[in-house]
């Protein structure tokens, strides 16, 4: 008698990807997060502002994004310096969000968005050629094998920026882990759709004028103490 194997769970399986995902959480910060409703946006919300983001916004400039913003370091300065973007950061941390959330609403310009939001639900929430940048800062590069799968960096993911991303627009990439780093650029080969404009294994000796090294979120001040070099990819549509 022959026992069939369960079919190995493919990355939508075992992600977001998938189109009839649903949220689904019992944390107290989702409630606390409606006091930031005017620009808070939680769940599957994000994803009824499909095509709709320069209505929300109330104006049609460039919208840029950030996929784990983290403490939010690096929103909140670059919204300030590049008040002519309209910005939406996300995370799906719940109480990091909440403190991010209240340090945003005591910005001056109020050019941003902030997603109580998955990554992996990228192309659900803004529709094809609609966003001019995508800013992915250190993620978790989960080390071991088994977690790999874990890494959003991979071809569901690329698949998702060459949906939503204009012609030429542009994918910024910066992490502190090599194995990670190698893992990307391995996924990169054969990639017809984007074109490589940067790639770096020392960013900030390579390249300190560049845009990438002017700002420096809190995991890269740790990093960086340590002497971690930054690895660092930059990616154009094509």
């Amino acid at each position: 008698m022959t026992i069939e194997k369960p079919a190995r769970k493919t990355l939508e399986d075992n992600f977001a990807y998938r189109s009839d995902f649903k949220y689904t959480h019992d944390n107290p910060y989702h409630d606390k997060l409606e006091v930031f409703d005017s620009f808070v946006l939680r769940d599957e919300e994000a994803e009824s502002n499909v095509g709709k983001w320069g209505q929300l916004f109330k104006n049609e400039k460039p919208i840029e994004v950030e996929i784990g913003t983290g403490y939010g370091e690096f929103m909140m300065e670059y919204c300030q310096k590049y008040p002519d973007v309209n910005f939406i950061g996300l995370d799906h941390r719940f109480k990091r969000s909440f403190s991010v959330a209240k340090k945003l609403d005591k910005l001056e310009h109020k050019n941003f968005r902030y997603l109580r939001a998955r990554g992996e639900r990228l192309e659900f929430m803004f529709q094809e050629n609609e966003v001019q940048s995508v800013f992915y800062f250190f993620p978790d590069p989960w080390p071991k094998t088994r977690h790999h799968k874990k890494r959003l960096f991979q071809k569901p993911f690329l698949n998702a920026c060459a949906k939503v991303l204009k012609p030429g627009g542009t994918l910024f990439v910066k992490t502190d882990h090599d194995g990670y780093f190698d893992w990307m650029l391995e996924h990169l080969k054969d990639e017809k759709r984007f074109e490589i404009l940067l790639q770096s294994r020392d960013l900030r000796n390579e390249y300190p004028e560049h845009f990438l090294s002017q700002f420096t979120t809190k995991f890269e001040k740790i990093f960086l103490s340590q002497g971690t070099l930054i690895k660092s990819i930059v990616l154009r549509k094509i």
